[in-house]
């Protein structure tokens, strides 16, 4: 069964919101490209293909755990592209790191072929993220060149 943009993009809040079932990589075509062009140094902004996609989220799967979501919602914007959607996604609640309230939210630009995402384009705040994680001195030291590799 082919999904259209708009049912990837719902597919894509459920897996935010931690949906048993929903993969993210799964929703990927093997060729397909994530971008993160809001990244710092230090952070892969590019990943290209289906199984690079689900190792650099495999490795990252303990920040769901950083998190006590409340409500994860998802508006979607239809472009003249029939294989575009513009998807801005938002969750809030407790971050368990910094013992406090949160609410973070992303743009997505997402292309989809064949039911499949070709290619993603997550404009996220890494100095959000990074401060609701506890990460952020990993931040500082990736941007000003102190860091001894990646921040993970």
């Amino acid at each position: 069964m082919s999904r259209t943009p708009r049912e990837i993009a719902e597919l894509v809040r459920r897996m935010v919101e931690g949906t048993a079932g929903v993969e993210f990589a799964d929703l990927f075509a093997t060729d397909g490209v994530m971008e993160y062009p809001f990244f710092v140094p230090g952070f892969e902004s590019t990943l290209e293909g289906q199984a690079t996609i689900r190792e650099f989220f495999k490795q990252r799967s303990d920040m769901r755990g950083m998190f006590d979501m409340h409500e994860v919602t998802a508006e979607v914007y239809q472009t003249d592209d029939p294989e575009v959607v513009i998807t801005e996604i938002e969750h809030h609640g407790m971050s368990r790191v910094t013992n406090a309230p949160y609410r973070m939210t992303a743009l997505a630009v997402i292309r989809v072929r064949d039911g499949k995402i070709v290619h993603y384009r997550d404009y996220m705040n890494p100095l959000s993220l990074a401060e609701l994680t506890g990460r952020m001195p990993d931040l500082v030291a990736a941007v000003s060149g102190t860091g001894t590799g990646a921040a993970r």
